[in-house]
């Protein structure tokens, strides 16, 4: 074997048995890890962390506890865990709306997304435009024509979000951007108001990632899905057409995700060890099983320098469509 081969073989034996002794290490801690949720239990978030969590503490072998905390758009919990130490016993899960766009749209907000670094995704989260059960659209095109004719009225369509500077206000902006005709923007402090309203024919459109339950109210009819913002037909709408195939809004397409972080000067050895729990957990046949029972797609685990650019292409991408709305941070 020549030398620059064995160079190599002893840094990949050195880093396997750094691995080996860092998960060691955190499971003899004896102190559990936190998964820290940004919101209250009950939500689609929260979900994700109870199906996750057991199973995660199965293959770090130590106790995981998940800790519900929100407020301030994610931003609190986040704060949280940066001002814990940098050690992998406490990882934050979160998508775009809490890590790159409540820093840019909340003024009280000093940390940047940079300050995150994730270590592995757990799920896409599919999106649908939901409206109340009497507007009378059915695709993106219909949506497209309501629009500019309620405009035209003095009577601009409605849009809920959970919040100023969430992903679903940054949407709703944007499609009004892309068709041209003013939407008023109407904040709740979360999902389920929002619904309520929705079911309530208080507020218009809805645009939000979903579970079995928002399935359901469609199925009842107590909301109509009037269109998807997927590249393709959704499985669980499958008659409901995407913004994609109408000519108003060709090529509106976004999806979010979950994604596990970790403070980014954490440890490199704890960041790789976390990073092949966390692959193992997303590859588990019954994680998978019930999470996509809830309408949610568990992608396939990416390496970790994958999972680094993805969230660097998704920050470039909202910070841009910030910019092209001129969100302001409040």
């Amino acid at each position: 074997m020549d030398i620059r081969k064995r160079q190599t073989l002893k840094r990949a034996t050195a880093l396997l048995a750094g691995l080996t002794l860092t998960a060691a290490a955190m499971a003899q801690s004896g102190k559990p890890l936190t998964l820290m949720v940004p919101y209250p239990a009950g939500g689609v978030s929260d979900v994700i962390a109870r199906i996750v969590s057991p199973v995660l503490a199965k293959h770090l072998e130590r106790t995981v506890i998940v800790e519900n905390l929100g407020g301030a758009g994610g931003a609190i919990a986040a704060q949280k865990v940066l001002n814990s130490p940098a050690d992998g016993n406490i990882i934050y899960q979160g998508s775009p709306n809490e890590l790159i766009l409540t820093p840019m749209a909340v003024a009280a907000v000093k940390h940047k997304s940079e300050d995150f670094r994730p270590v592995q995704s757990i799920t896409l989260n599919e999106m649908i435009v939901f409206a109340r059960k009497d507007l009378p659209v059915g695709n993106g095109d219909e949506l497209a024509a309501y629009a500019a004719k309620m405009a035209k009225e003095g009577r601009p369509l409605t849009y809920a979000s959970v919040g100023p500077g969430s992903l679903y206000h940054v949407l709703g902006e944007q499609m009004s951007k892309v068709l041209n005709v003013p939407m008023t923007h109407v904040p709740y402090k979360g999902g389920a108001p929002a619904t309520q309203d929705l079911m309530g024919g208080l507020v218009d459109i809805f645009i939000t990632p979903y579970g079995k339950a928002y399935v359901e109210l469609v199925n009842s009819g107590k909301i109509k899905a009037v269109a998807a913002l997927s590249a393709e037909r959704q499985a669980s709408f499958k008659s409901v057409p995407t913004l994609n195939e109408s000519k108003a809004l060709k090529g509106f397409v976004f999806d979010t995700w979950q994604t596990y972080f970790v403070r980014k000067d954490t440890p490199e050895p704890v960041v790789q060890a976390l990073h092949k729990a966390l692959s193992e957990v997303a590859n588990d046949t019954g994680v998978r099983t019930t999470l996509e029972a809830q309408g949610m797609i568990v992608p396939k685990p990416l390496a970790l320098d994958k999972v680094t650019k993805s969230y660097s292409d998704e920050i470039a991408q909202y910070r841009a469509i910030a910019k092209s709305i001129n969100l302001q941070a409040q």
